[in-house]
């Protein structure tokens, strides 16, 4: 049986390929009105072929390849829940799904449609973003002799280079403005706290390549410290890249304000990720 941090550091690498590889996806009107539009029966359909892909990429490219069927089949049903939960969550921030108001037929299609990318995302991502050992070993000593003096720059620029290559394809959108005058601020707020809690699990606790200053002592400090600098380097980003499209133009402070915090999740995953990443 794998250690629970195992397992935690595996759903974390999983949420985190989830969104990295679905992002844009999740933010697409078109697959919004995919979602609600769509008859059960495809739905359905859809399900079990995604199902049957992850069943085959776990058993011959995953995280544990040639592992028991009866693993494989776990390790899917686990991608496809940890799918509907990131989807319904993301779609909830971006006020496209509402069970008190919609349909909840409605509302299932556009998790649905959404859920079986996400879980393809989650299975990638579990198996392919985790470093090695080694890696880890050799990433421990480079911090610990002092290696990382004068690489706070790097890691900023890394982090810059990740947020505008996730975010880049969000920001000439219709739909971030479209949320953004849409939103309340309380889903604007838990947007803030979820990058904020994303970049640090990414960051820190994931077992991410190139994550391994996590296992130093006396950390938390650092961990704040880090990942409130990737944060606002992701808002800056995404205020740049809003600002470039002309997103910011004849709007009240509000909807820019709005708009930027909900630009910067997607730029806080690839600012988190990116600056693990990129090398």
């Amino acid at each position: 049986m794998r250690p629970v941090s195992e397992s935690l550091q595996e759903y974390a690498r999983g949420v985190a390929g989830g969104l990295l590889f679905s992002l844009p996806l999740l933010f697409t009107m078109e697959v919004w009105w995919a979602g609600a539009n769509i008859p059960p029966l495809q739905l359905i359909v859809y399900v079990i072929v995604t199902f049957l892909l992850l069943i085959g990429y776990n058993r011959f490219a995953g995280l544990r390849e040639g592992a028991a069927w009866a693993e494989v089949i776990i390790d899917s049903v686990e991608e496809i829940g940890i799918g509907f939960i990131i989807s319904l969550i993301v779609l909830w921030n971006l006020g496209r799904i509402d069970f008190t108001e919609m349909v909840f037929e409605e509302a299932m299609g556009k998790i649905v449609i959404e859920a079986m990318t996400v879980a393809i995302g989650v299975s990638i991502g579990t198996a392919q973003l985790g470093g090695s050992v080694e890696e880890q070993d050799a990433a421990s000593r480079s911090d610990n002799s002092g290696a990382t003096t004068g690489r706070g720059g790097g890691k900023g620029l890394l982090a810059l280079c990740g947020s505008i290559l996730i975010a880049g394809n969000i920001a000439p959108t219709e739909e971030v403005p479209m949320v953004a005058f849409e939103t309340s601020p309380l889903r604007v707020m838990m947007m803030v706290a979820e990058s904020l809690v994303l970049g640090a699990v990414i960051l820190f606790f994931s077992d991410f390549r190139g994550s391994g200053v996590a296992r130093k002592k006396g950390i938390w400090l650092q961990i704040v410290e880090e990942t409130v600098i990737a944060y606002v380097i992701s808002l800056c980003s995404a205020m740049f890249m809003l600002w470039f499209f002309g997103r910011l133009e004849g709007v009240s402070f509000e909807l820019k304000l709005f708009q930027i915090i909900i630009l910067g999740m997607p730029a806080m995953l690839g600012a988190s990720a990116g600056r693990l990443l990129i090398k």
